[in-house]
């Protein structure tokens, strides 16, 4: 056995003994002198940050994506360049509602967010495993997060709110389908899809922009649980999300996702018969066909939980050359709500630590403030300490007109409006609802039932004719669901 490494204090002075309190005498007061005492408990004080808000419990692991087809006459993106190609990428999956002590395997929506280490900076693909949401305005996310959260006086979770909220607000019709279908709640996430969910765009090198969703299907098959199934498995683990992830690819099996986009020309978005931008709607792939573009494979676990998971850092507004965003409202609003919750939630300087750091030179001027661990930022990359603003005549990084993207073509008022007036919100979530076998659909009926126990009934009247609009048999099977609930009482 090799002789192990001195234990040292954190600024490196040795440690003579890591045992016995410093005391005054075998029974004396321990000693404020005792410097390795207080350092080691003002550190375990310190040891947790504040969860995540929402997504807060979540597994990952790094891997790559692998270009298998040719997308370039879409966008002008290095990491899509060539037949081949590789990137580093680290994957974070997570639940939406629960706290970070919740059981993994409860029904929720699972967050599938990519961090793509490019040539040209990070990309970060921040989506679910579903194509849709519940809302379609994020002047609403605030509102929709507290109905999944504990109520203010009994701190349980209060499905009255989620019903109400979602009986007030028919676009989440589409959402709620696929929350209680089969799919609901995957075995783990490598039995699950993966969805940029919000319309994107990608422009290319000749200054072309298209339309582009991104879609990530599981090449392990869907395996999913019934209520009652989940329920045993939390009964004898509330991590076997991480268990399943983590041991996969300890044992070599290692998940693969292949990855699709559908795109969209550009003016085609003045042609639809639905907003391509709503995040509560799918484009049908009788229109917009899959695309092939590579394979994603996770392969390595994190050696450090804490530093490469919890401290990794997604937001959709970290894109490269080559991909860009829409109209989409609520893209729009996670394009701030997601860089201020990392200020907020690790530090101003979060994209420095070595999970979040780009793999490519970064020159910037942001300065001072917590965790600046990395100093002058522009001075070190210039050897000039007079560069530490922009423009200067210190050979400062400087701005490359050679990247800009074309104009976004924003057609409408763009002033506030009802995101409600003239929207369908029932069509596409029948149109799901009759993709659905016999079986499905009252299985569809009877995760929904079950979800609406102690609702008050003026709700569940209210939600109950959202379902008949969307298809009469979905009001039908829900409500045979209630009636034999009510019955076994």
């Amino acid at each position: 056995m090799s002789q192990c490494p001195v234990m040292t204090t954190t600024a490196g002075a040795p440690i003579a003994d890591n045992q016995n309190a410093l005391t005054a005498g075998a029974r004396g007061p321990v000693l404020m002198q005792d410097w390795q005492l207080i350092e080691k408990l003002a550190h375990q004080n310190r040891e947790r940050i504040p969860e995540r808000v929402v997504h807060a419990k979540g597994w990952g692991a790094f891997g790559a994506l692998t270009v298998t087809h040719d997308i370039s006459r879409y966008t002008r993106a290095k990491l899509f360049g060539e037949v081949g190609k590789t990137t580093s990428v680290l994957a974070r999956f997570s639940t939406v509602a629960g706290e970070l002590g919740a059981a993994d395997a409860e029904r929720d929506v699972r967050g599938f967010a990519l961090k793509f280490y490019t040539e040209e900076g990070n990309w970060d693909l921040v989506g679910n495993n579903t194509p849709v949401f519940f809302i379609r305005d994020p002047l609403k996310f605030p509102d929709f997060i507290r109905t999944q959260k504990r109520h203010p006086r009994t701190n349980l979770r209060s499905p009255t709110a989620m019903w109400d909220f979602w009986s007030l607000s028919p676009e989440s019709l589409h959402q709620i389908t696929i929350l209680f279908s089969d799919r609901g709640i995957p075995v783990s996430p490598r039995f699950m899809n993966g969805y940029g969910s919000h319309t994107f765009s990608f422009w290319n090198a000749d200054g072309e922009r298209f339309w582009v969703k991104f879609h990530f299907k599981t090449r392990q098959g869907h395996r999913v649980m019934t209520n009652e199934q989940s329920a045993q498995v939390i009964g004898q683990t509330r991590e076997s999300y991480q268990e399943d992830l983590f041991g996969s690819i300890e044992r070599g099996e290692y998940p693969r996702w292949t990855m699709y986009v559908q795109v969209m020309p550009e003016m085609d978005a003045e042609k639809t018969p639905y907003n391509p931008f709503d995040l509560t709607k799918v484009w049908p792939h009788a229109d917009y066909p899959l695309i092939e573009v590579g394979v994603l494979e996770l392969n390595r676990n994190p050696d450090n939980y804490f530093a490469e998971i919890e401290q990794a850092a997604f937001s959709p507004s970290n894109v490269v050359p080559g991909i860009g965003f829409s109209p989409d409202r609520v893209l729009q609003g996670r394009l701030f709500a997601y860089a201020d919750a990392h200020r907020y939630r690790i530090g101003t300087h979060y994209e420095a630590l070595p999970v979040n750091a780009p793999k490519c030179p970064v020159h910037h001027y942001h300065k001072d403030g917590a965790m600046n661990f990395f100093g002058h930022q522009a001075a070190r990359m210039t050897g000039n300490v007079n560069a530490y603003y922009e423009p200067n005549s210190f050979g400062g990084a400087t701005q490359a007109p050679q990247f800009a993207e074309p104009p976004l073509r924003i057609t409408g008022d763009a002033a506030r409006w009802d995101h409600r007036v003239g929207n369908d919100d029932y069509t596409q979530p029948g149109n799901l609802f009759r993709l659905f076998s016999a079986d499905e659909q009252r299985r569809l009926g009877r995760n929904i039932a079950a979800a609406m126990q102690g609702v008050p009934d003026e709700i569940v009247q209210r939600q109950l004719v959202h379902f008949d609009r969307a298809d009469p048999g979905y009001g039908r099977v829900v409500r045979e669901a209630l009636a034999d609930l009510a019955e076994a009482r």
